[in-house]
């Protein structure tokens, strides 16, 4: 994919119409997308955070506004839109800073307050009206959720010779059939969609802002749970039980974040093979222990953990010393 680069001319153009004078521009890394991000400095002495969008991503760009509005009336924090020009595909916002909840090195325990506000920012999520999400984005239903573990077959387990014979490939597409089923027989929720650890800024109140929430849709009720504890943040079993010990009340709620759990980070899988496909190769170090939670949540699913010790066993040469 060509490294799209944001044209700072026609940037200090629109901002000085909006009566700001721009200084610097400092790009920043991102995911393989066709947004684009930049940290400026503004000659009042402010800064703020510039998103890019590419000339076909002006549905995206509205998208982004319109969840922003509706997650602020959650009083879920997120950033503040202080210009926007989605017919440019140009939006001005505020800077959420550079500390992410994945990226904090302090001690778990100390982060344990982060994660319990998480928790319930997810719950504010989840009581957002169903009808103006579902106008949003299309659901997180059986067929999407399914298609998501497919890019993973495809790209990482089938090249990588991890699918086995026909009998061990043809057992594993029948039980991520199933999973995808039991996951969309759950009455859907509003969820972030992407609610990782890498997506939540930490500030310096104690307060999370989040990021990356224009795919705001329905989907399982346990799926932003599963995305918090298991993209990329990877919890010690005790934590885990903690943080979701006054979260999940009922077996149902605790089957559905186990079954949310394996869709999660297998499809997380597939994202991070596709990234280094299209040329970015950063997180091919979270595919080992993403698999290893993969191995973990499986065995709590009924109608999968048959398959876990062939999977681990046919896996272990992608695991390391997970």
């Amino acid at each position: 994919m060509t490294n799209r680069k944001i044209d700072e001319t026609a940037l200090a153009s629109w901002l000085r119409t909006a009566g700001r004078e721009l200084v610097r521009v400092q790009p920043l890394s991102g995911d393989v997308s066709p947004r684009r991000y930049a940290r400026v400095e503004l000659a009042d002495g402010g800064g703020a955070i510039v998103a890019s969008y590419a000339g076909d991503m002006e549905d995206a760009c509205r998208r982004f506004e319109a969840t922003t509005n509706l997650l602020q009336s959650a009083d879920v924090r997120v950033p503040e839109i202080l210009e926007s020009d989605c017919a440019r595909g140009l939006m001005l916002l505020e800077d959420a800073g550079s500390t992410s909840l994945f990226d904090l090195h302090t001690p778990l325990l100390a982060r344990l307050p982060l994660f319990e506000r998480a928790i319930e920012l997810i719950r504010r999520i989840s009581l957002l009206p169903t009808d103006q999400v579902d106008r949003l984005n299309p659901p997180l239903d059986r067929q999407l959720l399914r298609s998501e573990l497919q890019q993973t077959v495809d790209l990482f387990l089938e090249p990588r010779g991890l699918l086995g014979d026909s009998s061990e490939r043809q057992a594993l597409e029948s039980a991520l059939d199933q999973l995808c089923k039991a996951l969309a027989q759950r009455e859907p929720k509003p969820c972030h969609r992407d609610f990782m650890a890498r997506n939540l800024m930490a500030t310096d109140t104690g307060d999370l802002i989040v990021l990356d929430h224009q795919d705001l849709r329905l989907g399982p009720p346990e799926y932003d749970l599963a995305s918090l504890l298991n993209d990329s943040f990877f919890p010690p079993p005790e934590v885990e039980v903690q943080l979701l010990a006054d979260t999940l009340t009922s077996d149902p709620e605790r089957l559905g974040y186990h079954r949310a759990a394996v869709q999660r980070t297998l499809k997380a899988v597939g994202t991070f093979a596709a990234f280094a496909v299209r040329g970015s190769e950063r997180h091919l170090p979270l595919i080992p222990p993403t698999l290893a939670r993969t191995l973990h949540h499986l065995r709590q699913v009924p109608e999968m953990a048959p398959l876990a010790g062939l999977l681990e066993r046919r896996w272990g040469p992608e695991l390391g010393d997970e």
